[in-house]
């Protein structure tokens, strides 16, 4: 979670480039990239 749920953090995954959000739910792990806010 990013500064209280005010923005995203964007990761690499095995499933391709995802925001944190969508790799929790796809229940995949991987890298932060950045985050934005």
């Amino acid at each position: 979670r990013v500064k209280n749920n005010l923005g995203i953090a964007i990761m690499t995954t095995p499933r391709g480039v995802i925001t944190a959000m969508e790799a929790r739910r796809q229940n995949v792990g991987g890298e932060v990239l950045c985050y934005v806010w």
